[in-house]
C-alpha cells in the first residue's frame, strides 16, 4: 500500500518586512522575491541594485538591504525533489540567478498570476514536481516524526523498530522515495517548529525552544540554524515582529 503526502516539509517560507540581513551563507537553496519594493543585494561579492529577487545555490555568500517593503524568502532542502529540480535550472557556471523585474520572476517560476506572494510561489514550485505516492512504511515514519520530533533520543534504530526493517534498509528506502535522508527530514521538521515557536511566542526563551523541539541544547540548535539558514535563532527572535513563517 502507498500513501500520498499532502504537504512538502522541505520548504521553509518566511515573510519579512523592512529587514536588512547581514552577509551569510547556508546549506539550503534560497529564493528571495519582493512583492512590492525593489531591494539591493550583494551576492558572491557582486552588488545588484533595485532588483526584484534572486535564486541562489547553497553556500554562496550574500546579504540583502530591504529597509522598505516585503521580502518573501523560501528555503529549500537541496536534496529534496524540489531542490533537485531547482538545481537543473542553473547554467553550468551559475551560482545564482537575479530577477531584475517581476515579469522576469514570473517567467522563470511560471507563476499563475502576476503576484509573487508566498502562496503562489509554493504552488508554482510544487507544480513542477510529479505527484508521488510513498510506501506505507515511509508514510508511517513521516507520521511518527510529525508527532514525536521533540524527543531528543530518536535514532535510526527508532525508525527501524517502527517498520521492522534494518536501519540501513529503512534509510535507503526513505532516501529513494523522498530524495533526502531521514536525518535531514527530522532536522527540517525540528527547525520548522522551532522557528514557528520563536516567531509566535516571544515569552519563550531560545533554550526552551531548543529543548521543546528535540535539540540537546541551545548550542546545537544555534549550529543547525546557522548551517541551514545562515542566521542564529537570536536573529529571528530579535526581528520576530518583522517576520512570520508560512
Amino acid at each position: 500500500m502507498k500513501t500520498a503526502f499532502t504537504h512538502n516539509p522541505f520548504i521553509l517560507a518566511l515573510i519579512a518586512r523592512n529587514l536588512t540581513v547581514e552577509i551569510h551563507h547556508h546549506s539550503a537553496y534560497q529564493i528571495v522575491l519582493t512583492n512590492d519594493t525593489p531591494f539591493d543585494s550583494t551576492i558572491d561579492g557582486v552588488k545588484h541594485e533595485s532588483i526584484h529577487g534572486f535564486l541562489i545555490k547553497p553556500h554562496v555568500s550574500h546579504f540583502c538591504v530591504a529597509g522598505k517593503g516585503t521580502l518573501n524568502v523560501l528555503n529549500i532542502e537541496p536534496y529534496s525533489a524540489i531542490g533537485l529540480e531547482l538545481a537543473g535550472r542553473f547554467q553550468a557556471d551559475e551560482s545564482y540567478v537575479v530577477f531584475e523585474t517581476p515579469t522576469v520572476s514570473n517567467a522563470f517560476f511560471q507563476t499563475s498570476t502576476d503576484s509573487l506572494e508566498v502562496g503562489n510561489m509554493l504552488e508554482a514550485l510544487l507544480a513542477r514536481i510529479p505527484a508521488a505516492t510513498y510506501d506505507e512504511r515511509v508514510a508511517k515514519i513521516v507520521d511518527y516524526i510529525t508527532e514525536n520530533y521533540f524527543q531528543a533520543d530518536i535514532t535510526p534504530q527508532t525508525f527501524a523498530d517502527i517498520v521492522f526493517l534494518s536501519p540501513s534498509r529503512m534509510a535507503s528506502l526513505f532516501k529513494q522515495q523522498t530524495g533526502s535522508s531521514l536525518s535531514k527530514y527530522l532536522l527540517w521538521t525540528r527547525l520548522r517548529q522551532a522557528i514557528y515557536l520563536i516567531l509566535s511566542d516571544e515569552s519563550r526563551t531560545l533554550t526552551d525552544v531548543a529543548y521543546d523541539t528535540g535539540f540537546y541544547d541551545l548550542p546545537q540548535f544555534n549550529k543547525y540554524m546557522y548551517e541551514m539558514f545562515g542566521m542564529p535563532p537570536k536573529a529571528l527572535k530579535h526581528n520576530s515582529d518583522l517576520i512570520r513563517i508560512y
